[in-house]
Order: structure tokens, then sequence, then C-alpha cells
């Protein structure tokens, strides 16, 4: 199975990854994300560590479990040969009621295949008033036509 776009990334390959990347966690669809991911990927988020597809798709289910009305958005920050650093953000709520919007950078490294066999992410999340909120797109991909993290000041 591969995963295009492939590495060695170009600019124009390296967003498209990123812009799959960020529709498929849009889904909230644990068991077909992880299928983006090698069977021995490497994960490090916050505190949890992955060692394959089977614990990162666990850690996606009990993720989006918590997390409801996730939305996602993904911006390229830099790339090379067959890694890509990226910028994000999300908005959710939690079974309270309290929204959040959560801030991170994500380091992938990409076996031949497409697969990501590596992911570091670092996140860092803070409450939110729900009119503070700035992604209000319907469930599911985040449409074309709205704002980029640098377009919104992010």
């Amino acid at each position: 199975m591969s995963r295009p776009p492939l590495p060695p990334f170009t600019h124009d390959t390296a967003v498209q990854k990123v812009r799959l990347a960020e529709d498929g966690w849009n889904t909230r669809d644990a068991a077909k994300v992880a299928l983006a991911y090698a069977p021995d990927t490497r994960w490090r988020n916050r505190v949890e560590f992955a060692t394959n597809r089977d614990e990162a798709q666990a850690f996606l289910t009990r993720k989006w479990n918590k997390e409801h009305e996730y939305r996602l958005i993904k911006e390229l920050w830099a790339f090379t040969d067959n890694r890509i650093a990226v910028r994000y953000a999300y908005e959710y709520r939690d079974d309270a009621g309290q929204w959040y919007r959560a801030y991170g950078n994500e380091n992938w490294l990409f076996a031949e295949d497409g697969l990501m066999s590596n992911r570091h992410a670092s996140i860092n999340e803070m409450p939110i008033a729900e009119s503070d909120r700035k992604f209000h797109w319907p469930l599911g991909r985040r449409p074309d036509d709205h704002p980029s993290l640098s377009d919104l000041g992010m």
C-alpha cells in the first residue's frame, strides 16, 4: 500500500500532504486516519507515546470521544526530502460544553511508500468562550474558501 504524494516532497506535494492529513483528521474516523501511518509508526503526542498503528488508532479514538465538534486547520511550516513540519490549531468542546483552542507543531517523517513513520507533536491549549471560536464550518472537511491559520492571524 502506498499513500501519495510520496517523498521526496516538493513545495506543492508537501502542501498537498498537509491538506490530506487535515482532511483525514477532520473526519474524526480513527480507523481511516490510522491507515496514513506505517504499521510500526512512532508517535509522541504531549505525554502519550504510540509505537504502532493500532496504538495510534486507539489514541485517536480516545481523543475524538472526548473532543466534540472538533475542527482542525493545518499549515505547512517547512519540508525537505521525506520530512514535513506543520503548525496547526483546532477547536473543540468537552462534555461540559467548555470550548478550547489548541495550538501545536508537528514534525513528520515519511517512509518511501508515503506512510508516516514518525510523528512528534507539541500542543498547548486554552479554554475559550464559544463567541471566540474562529472555526465555523460544518463538521468534516474545511471548505477551500475558509481562511487559513495565516489568514486568521493565528
